[in-house]
């Protein structure tokens, strides 16, 4: 059974989704503030972190960014704040989705479903120890097998979702990609949110390959497309 921490320090919140995580098959544990969520994920091991960001004690963002220093655990940020700024901060903290409260429940069991198969399937992937796959385009080097990408032979730093579409782009390349087929692939059929976190996605991952986000090439009115 897959287990998921909820973290909020609303009560009524932890048992909405509590209820709703349930009754799809997940085991739950509550957090009601990021310290606790950190001391949780140090004693036990979560297939997925649901995480509130305005918390007492601790915010989500911190609290996330403490527990992605000991283990490599996907989480999805609920915030009542949908800005565009908020949503990269939130990228940047490394989450690989993001909420806007109020909520449906029913959507964000579908988002959680998505999140928990595809993190399965690349730990899956990776237990395989196949032979390394990399690509290489002029100082920018992505080693599919290791998920690492170094530019000029600095490691990049990049959230989850970030290097799923680089990966996706890179095997891809040179084919005009449409921004309703990246958000299919990438983030999947049952993918409930808007196009506006693709174009979010497409911002921080120029940023982090420095001289190379050249290779990133927008087609307006289209989608994108990776020339090298």
């Amino acid at each position: 059974m897959k287990k998921i921490l909820v973290v909020d320090d609303e009560e009524k919140i932890r048992l909405i989704i509590k209820k709703y995580a349930e009754f799809e098959g997940y085991e739950i544990d509550e957090a009601a503030d990021g310290m606790e969520a950190i001391q949780m994920c140090k004693a036990s091991d979560y297939d997925l972190i649901i995480m509130d960001v305005m918390m007492p004690e601790l915010d989500g963002f911190s609290a996330c960014k403490e527990i992605r220093k000991h283990k490599d655990i996907p989480v999805i940020m609920l915030s009542a704040r949908g800005e565009e700024y908020d949503k990269i901060h939130g990228f940047e903290s490394g989450v690989d989705d993001y909420v806007v409260k109020p909520f449906s429940p029913k959507e964000l069991m579908m988002r959680v479903n998505v999140v928990v198969s595809r993190h399965s399937a690349l730990k899956e992937h990776v237990a395989q120890g196949p032979d390394h796959d990399v690509f290489t385009a002029e100082g920018l080097v992505v080693d599919f097998t290791s998920r690492l990408v170094t530019v000029d032979g600095v490691a990049a730093s990049m959230t989850p979702k970030e290097y799923d579409l680089l990966f996706y782009m890179i095997r891809n390349k040179n084919i005009a990609l449409t921004r309703e087929r990246l958000i299919t692939e990438v983030w999947g059929y049952d993918y409930f949110g808007d196009d506006r976190t693709l174009d979010t996605h497409i911002k921080l991952l120029r940023g982090n390959l420095g001289p190379y986000r050249k290779f990133l090439v927008t087609l307006r009115g289209m989608g994108y497309r990776f020339e090298a």
